[in-house]
């Protein structure tokens, strides 16, 4: 479901694991196939150096070639399952709400991979500057992180809980 704070593990649910998968499965055969098609029936329009409708082929086999290199990353160095975590400490597949300091503003959050945006709540990667201020720290605790302005920022997390699904 989430990444964990080594960089190369990813925690999936079985359902993002199993959407991944198809995505793959679907970008490295058929989807192969159907850019070649794409981009020979554009070579055969002519002259290449004008030809707006192979440049554009070329260009999305490009994405998609490197959309098949990031899913067979994730794919391969993904855990499936729950990651190991302790309700009231903030840590990936945790539910978490902050509150900013010196402000009355609540965010509820899922701490988790970018993969896992099908989830019914906004998803912060534990990697971002707010997940990684407060990974590890428990209820009650405050956490200082700089916002992408370069000033600073304290929240107040009042609630860490494991992930219930929507």
């Amino acid at each position: 479901m989430t990444e964990t704070r080594e960089d190369s593990v990813t925690w999936l649910t079985q359902e993002a694991y199993d959407r991944l998968k198809a995505e793959f499965d679907h970008l490295s055969g058929q989807g192969r196939i159907d850019i070649a098609k794409k981009i020979e029936a554009a070579r055969e329009e002519g002259d290449l150096r004008e030809n707006g409708g192979y440049h554009a082929a070329k260009e999305e086999q490009g994405k998609m070639e490197g959309r098949i290199i990031q899913l067979q990353h994730i794919l391969e160095n993904a855990r499936v399952g729950e990651p190991p975590r302790t309700d009231g400490v903030v840590g990936p597949g945790m539910t978490v709400t902050v509150r900013f300091v010196g402000d009355d503003d609540e965010v509820t959050f899922l701490l988790a991979s970018r993969e896992e945006s099908g989830s019914p709540i906004d998803v912060y990667s534990p990697r971002s500057p707010l997940g990684s201020a407060i990974s590890g720290k428990k209820v009650g605790e405050h956490a200082t992180f700089t916002l992408p302005n370069g000033r600073s920022t304290t929240v107040e997390i009042l609630e860490a809980v494991p992930y219930a699904g929507a």
